[in-house]
């Protein structure tokens, strides 16, 4: 309701009633004939009825989705939330579990063989124990990329719909010196990623590779229409592939220098490193 339509009410004193309650329904009652087979009873109760048909089907639907999507990375996720600043008091305090970091260190074998439960556990716990040193060295302020949604309710009243509407942009985050990307952060500082803690820092680069948003690919197979139109049906695999990484991260392709890449094109073959190399 408009300020308009609230100052219009209130010149004419009109009395508004706003429905409480849900209404109630007669319920049918239809006759069952010989030898059919019976159904449930109905229910007459407006709310109850809710509860039943809407309320419960939501929860049911997104219980089954969280489960569907997370349930099969549940250890590794626990893992990685062990490697959260937020949880190293605990850590200090009670220390870690046996079957701690153990997912993690599965997939991180594949990268260092070093990469072992114990060792995982051992820098960790170091790292915790040092964290309230190392978090008092200053850091500057970093840019993180993260989705935003475009097209929220005007004064018109319309709305776009959010997957349409979601958006990757670059902006400038503080440094709170409580989360992993801080973390990463300071023990790169030091130089610690190299010899100290070589592979919980390997971890955190995993963990901040990983995507946790569907937003990149959903804006791949938008972008998957401009590339491959109907004049570059014959594209190659390889060729594709190079085109959606130049069209869906623009940004980084603008930040490399020309000179560079010249020099790459150059040795691939001896005439083009004689007609690019000046």
């Amino acid at each position: 309701m408009d300020i308009l339509t609230a100052q219009h009410l209130e010149q004419d004193e009109c009395d508004l009633e706003v429905q409480t309650a849900l209404p109630e329904k007669r319920v049918r009652k239809k006759k069952s004939m010989p030898g059919e087979v019976a159904q449930d009873e109905p229910v007459s109760d407006a709310e109850r009825n809710y509860n039943i048909k809407a309320h419960n089907v939501i929860l049911d639907t997104v219980t089954d989705s969280l489960q569907r999507r997370y349930a099969a990375n549940a250890v590794l996720c626990s893992d990685f939330a062990c490697m959260d600043p937020k949880h190293f008091p605990q850590i200090r305090s009670k220390g870690l579990q046996k079957v701690a970091l153990e997912e993690l260190s599965k997939c991180l074998m594949k990268f260092d063989e070093r990469a072992t439960v114990g060792t995982l556990q051992a820098e960790l716990t170091s790292l915790a124990n040092q964290w309230e040193t190392l978090k008092m060295s200053p850091l500057d302020n970093y840019t993180i990329r993260g989705s935003t949604v475009s097209g929220l309710p005007g004064e018109s009243g319309q709305t776009v719909d959010l997957e349409e509407g979601l958006e990757l942009e670059n902006r400038s985050c503080s440094t709170c010196k409580n989360c992993p990307i801080c973390c990463h952060l300071i023990l790169s500082h030091y130089n610690l990623l190299t010899d100290a803690y070589h592979i919980i820092g390997l971890g955190y680069k995993f963990l901040l590779t990983l995507s946790v948003t569907q937003v990149a690919c959903e804006r791949t197979f938008s972008t998957l229409k401009f590339v491959k139109n109907r004049l570059r049906t014959s594209m190659t695999q390889d060729r594709l592939e190079a085109f959606l990484l130049m069209s869906t991260e623009k940004e980084i392709l603008m930040g490399l220098d020309i000179d560079n890449v010249i020099d790459k094109v150059a040795e691939t073959s001896e005439l083009m490193r004689r007609q690019l190399t000046f």
